[in-house]
């Protein structure tokens, strides 16, 4: 595998997915750069909506990366380091393109301003996106035999999903968006105006706080499925180690739900990374 396409995919997420990155460098170094190349290529889908000024240029770029998967080589997609690295890695591990084609399908929801509307659709956009790339990442490191590691990705994607997302509420509500269940928020007499306008509530306080007690379940949940896999798979599932204290901060936290958290020094991360592969072997 050429390396320029796999040291280019590797500066792409680090730059566009920090959390992600850091938690490629506790994996095994033989199968380290494809799970980069599947990280980069999620991280470039996700960052679309923040590239474009309106949904079409949006679609476009989704339809470049299915016209890639699907081996149409319109505008030499091999010139594009990421596209490259992602292509290599499928070939090398007899990855699943429809499974990816599925995530770009998942991610146009993120190009328009529709409220995610309840907590069904946000676990199957969560499946679509985050609970892929554990699945995937799993595979990789099982040297591309199928694997089923079950509810060890489903949850831990949801929980990893909606982390993000708390975790990003106040900037996702600038834009216009709610990309957390529209439907909890209504349960508590939230209006999507007060949401926008950054505003405080009692309402909202219960809404997040509900969501919170979700995704702890989740985390809760995937904990035990992880604690089932064969030892080799693990490592993939070690964001874990970053996600409990995120979700700590969240549950704990004094400030407005609108303000970001300070984040962890990537020393700690990558740490707690270390550390959490070693007891999980």
């Amino acid at each position: 595998m050429p390396a320029e396409s796999f040291a280019h995919a590797a500066e792409a997420l680090r730059a566009g997915d920090h959390d992600r990155y850091l938690s490629t460098l506790i994996l095994p170094p033989q199968h380290r750069d494809a799970v980069t190349a599947l990280y980069a290529f999620n991280a470039d889908v996700a960052a679309i909506r923040d590239r474009i000024s309106n949904p079409a240029p949006g679609e476009v770029r989704l339809q470049w990366w299915s016209d890639a998967l699907n081996g149409q080589e319109h505008g030499a997609i091999r010139q594009n380091p990421v596209a490259d690295a992602l292509l290599q890695t499928i070939e090398r591990y007899n990855l699943p393109s429809g499974t990816l084609l599925r995530l770009i399908g998942a991610r146009r929801f993120d190009l328009y301003d529709d409220p995610m509307p309840d907590l069904q659709t946000f676990e199957g956009y969560a499946g679509e996106t985050a609970s892929t790339l554990y699945q995937l990442a799993a595979m990789i490191l099982n040297d591309g035999q199928i694997v089923e590691t079950g509810d060890a990705a489903g949850h831990l994607g949801v929980a990893h999903a909606m982390i993000g997302h708390l975790r990003a509420f106040g900037y996702v509500s600038a834009q216009g968006r709610i990309m957390l269940p529209w439907s909890i928020f209504e349960a508590n007499g939230v209006q999507e105006g007060e949401i926008f306008s950054q505003t405080d509530s009692e309402g909202l306080h219960e809404a997040l706080s509900q969501i919170t007690e979700l995704a702890a379940e989740h985390l809760r949940k995937a904990k035990a499925a992880i604690k089932l896999l064969p030892g080799p798979l693990k490592p993939a599932f070690a964001p874990l180690a970053i996600l409990r204290p995120q979700l700590t901060a969240l549950v704990s936290r004094a400030s407005s739900p609108y303000e970001p958290l300070p984040n962890t020094p990537d020393w700690q991360k990558i740490a707690r990374l270390s550390w959490w592969t070693l007891r999980n072997r």
